[in-house]
């Protein structure tokens, strides 16, 4: 009887490890085994001898992502021996560690490359072939090793290696909008993953799987509480919990960096003021910088929201951005640290378009900031819409540095039962012309400083991450904190590359999957514009938490939170007229863009109702009036969803069953709510265009009454109300 229990308990634990791992854990590092038999032998061949240099944390964190991605995947015990020249082997390590005829055979690539980019190449030498993984320093070497490993997982071969990569954009950093009560403010995948409470004595195993995973898509910084701040964490005791988690993220290449709460000097220090000209303010903050270096040496800096929803910043005090920016970057010079400045403003007492306010307050300080300030811009202008056009502001700053700021968690896309590749959102942003040299200035050469050289250039994505056990909710939410770390590295990189990347390395290698899922994930952003936000509506989200629509709200206390201000629907039509009839918001940008825009023969539909208010009987280009072209593309989306459900059922074969099962469910909910967004939204519009749904719609089973009565008062991520 005893040995049966035994044997129980044994099955009960692979079974839970067996769920543990099948639940996505391991996102894309999982490391399956190499089934195709040829590419097996090849891949032994090639790491039957391995040479590592020894040193650093780093270094050994590369060294053991090495052991356990070649264990699991070709079931070999990994072993390290001297640097041999007259047998093939893996060659590892920095250019001074690998001997002139080395450093002789790759002085080229050495010269061309980065900091913190890497070398994989195949050599000869003494007639032996021989694979070498290089860098300048020891990230590069980190990185080197799991884009190599990354070539196994995608079933490349190791021959004929020449491979020079390194990040185009220096700051590659995660926002985590993380409270200390670890509630996540948008966060749809369960609490924080920082456990305040039982830092820094009890370190979680998980943050160093956070650290690898991020360190092997290049992502080197994290901002590890919300922007909405918390003077709290600026205090010695928690302080002493932040440098914990920075002594496990640096062998990994990982700075951490803390949002500064502007009242701090008067929440936590004991100032009457937080006035950034006071001199007492600027020795506070100069201490309080001071002290956190002496804890965390590589801590990278401040990220600030001020004078923004409510937050407190230096106009309290009436000083400007540039001047609340100057002073904690003079606090933070002397460490060569950072200040992430974030440009979302907009103020209930300024009557201009919310499009407009950013541009107006931050353009004209252009040049004036310190070298060591990074202005953080969303990618548009209001607020992570599932489509924007570019913000006026990456047009309009050449000398400055400014830093793109995307939503990886899916605050206005569904949330995490929503099926959106977001990467494809971020690459309409990147390529995006803002002409401001002329044609082919696109937003991602305005980012890595390739139009006018910046001392610093950078990308911050808003994380997507709790501890449910698969991190992001969704298993395919995993895709966009993956695409944004290779955006991040190479912001020049396609969607489809990083599509197919992701699904090799973390389903399967087999054709059969890959084609139509790729195809799949691709065209999924776009079905959400279609069944949220067609032909340029934006922002008609329920009030708060932004769950479903809500078109129809009006009563908010500031006219610019409330969808209708956004809409503008009436019985002439619908639509928020940015031209220089309206709020001229066009004017911001470059006048190539500002005539493609504002003309309607060349405004592209997909943002029509952006920038124009139409009839409602306005005939689109495919000769349907604009009231029917906005059903049919509601309709479109929940068709679309559907063929992903029928597609997803066909995918059985390729999938593990409990991931299977568990996207499976997602799909469901999500094409509910696409049909709630279509019958809520047509119902709501069609009160003022009095016209017929069209034909190829589907009609709403329900009242126009019963969708404005849901609510939802514990939706997830809501902005806490202190």
């Amino acid at each position: 009887m005893k040995q049966k229990k035994i044997i129980s308990c044994i099955v009960l634990v692979h079974c839970f490890f067996l769920s543990f791992s099948s639940n996505g854990y391991d996102l894309w590092l999982k490391y399956s085994k190499i089934e195709n038999e040829k590419l097996r032998n090849e891949y032994k061949a090639a790491v039957a001898s391995i040479y590592f240099e020894n040193g650093s944390e780093t270094l050994d964190a590369a060294k053991k992502e090495l052991i356990k991605g070649l264990e699991s995947m070709l079931g070999i015990s990994t072993s390290f021996g001297e640097l041999a020249r007259t047998s093939n082997s893996l060659i590892i390590g920095k250019q001074e560690a690998l001997g002139i005829d080395i450093a002789t055979l790759l002085r080229n690539e050495y010269a061309s490359l980065n900091k913190d980019g890497y070398i994989i190449k195949s050599i000869t030498l003494n007639k032996t072939q021989h694979t070498v993984i290089t860098a300048t320093n020891d990230l590069g070497i980190l990185y080197g090793v799991f884009n190599y490993l990354r070539l196994m997982q995608t079933n490349s071969s190791l021959k004929h290696l020449n491979k020079v990569d390194a990040p185009k954009l220096d700051v590659r950093i995660l926002n985590h909008w993380d409270n200390m009560d670890r509630t996540v403010e948008r966060g749809f995948a369960g609490f924080s993953l920082w456990n305040w409470h039982t830092l820094p004595h009890y370190i979680d195993p998980r943050y160093e799987d956070y650290a690898r995973a991020n360190a092997s898509i290049g992502i080197n910084g994290t901002v590890v509480t919300n922007v909405n701040a918390n003077a709290l964490v600026l205090t010695p005791h928690y302080l002493e919990k932040v440098k914990a988690l920075a002594d496990v993220f640096r062998p990994y290449g990982l700075k951490i960096y803390l949002t500064a709460r502007f009242s701090a000097p008067i929440e936590i220090g004991g100032l009457k003021t937080a006035d950034p000209l006071d001199p007492k303010v600027m020795k506070w903050w100069k201490d309080k910088t001071d002290d956190i270096y002496e804890l965390i040496p590589n801590f990278g800096g401040f990220l600030v929201k001020a004078n923004s929803e409510g937050q407190p910043g230096p106009q309290n005090y009436g000083r400007s951005h540039l001047e609340g920016a100057n002073m904690l970057a003079d606090a933070l010079a002397p460490h060569n640290g950072i200040v992430m400045w974030r440009a979302f403003v907009y103020s209930e007492h300024n009557a201009d378009d919310r499009a407009k306010q950013a541009y107006t307050e931050f353009v004209p300080y252009d040049g004036k900031f310190r070298d060591n300030v990074l202005v953080q811009v969303k990618n548009g202008a209001i607020d992570f819409q599932p489509r924007e056009p570019f913000h006026p502001m990456f047009g309009a700053m050449p000398n400055t540095p400014i830093m793109m700021e995307f939503q990886i968690t899916k605050e206005y896309l569904g949330f995490a039962t929503h099926l959106a590749f977001l990467p494809k959102l971020y690459e309409e942003v990147l390529q995006a012309d803002t002409y401001r040299k002329g044609k082919g200035s696109t937003v991602a050469k305005v980012l890595d400083g390739s139009l006018s050289p910046k001392k610093i250039t950078g990308m911050a994505g808003v994380a997507n991450i709790g501890n449910d056990m698969n991190w992001t909710g969704h298993p395919f939410g995993q895709a966009d904190w993956y695409g944004f770390g290779r955006l991040a590295w190479n912001p020049h990189l396609s969607a489809e590359t990083i599509a197919e990347e992701w699904i090799r390395s973390t389903f399967a290698n087999d054709e059969n999957f890959i084609t139509p899922i790729k195809k799949m994930m691709l065209a999924s952003r776009e079905m959400v514009v279609n069944y949220m936000n067609p032909l340029g509506l934006h922002h008609i989200f329920d009030t708060g938490h932004h769950y479903g629509p809500g078109p129809w709200v009006g009563n908010l206390s500031r006219p610019e939170w409330n969808p209708v201000y956004y809409h503008k629907a009436d019985e002439n039509g619908i639509g928020f007229d940015r031209t220089e009839t309206g709020s001229n918001a066009l004017a911001q940008y470059a006048p190539e863009v500002a005539e493609i825009y504002g003309n309607l023969e060349t405004c592209p539909e997909t943002d029509l109702l952006w920038f124009h208010h139409l009839p409602w009987d306005y005939k689109l280009k495919n000769g349907n009036t604009l009231w029917d072209g906005m059903g049919i593309k509601y309709q479109k989306g929940v068709d679309d969803v559907e063929g992903m459900i029928s597609l997803w059922e066909t995918m059985k074969p390729y999938v593990d069953t409990t991931q299977h099962q568990h996207v499976a469910m997602l799909l469901n909910i999500q094409l509910n709510e696409a049909k709630w967004w279509k019958n809520a939204c047509m119902l709501y519009f069609q009160t003022f265009s009095k016209m017929d749904f069209p034909e190829e719609m589907e009609k709403p089973d329900k009242t126009l009454a019963y969708y404005q009565s849901l609510k939802f008062p514990y939706a997830p991520g809501i902005r806490p109300r202190w």
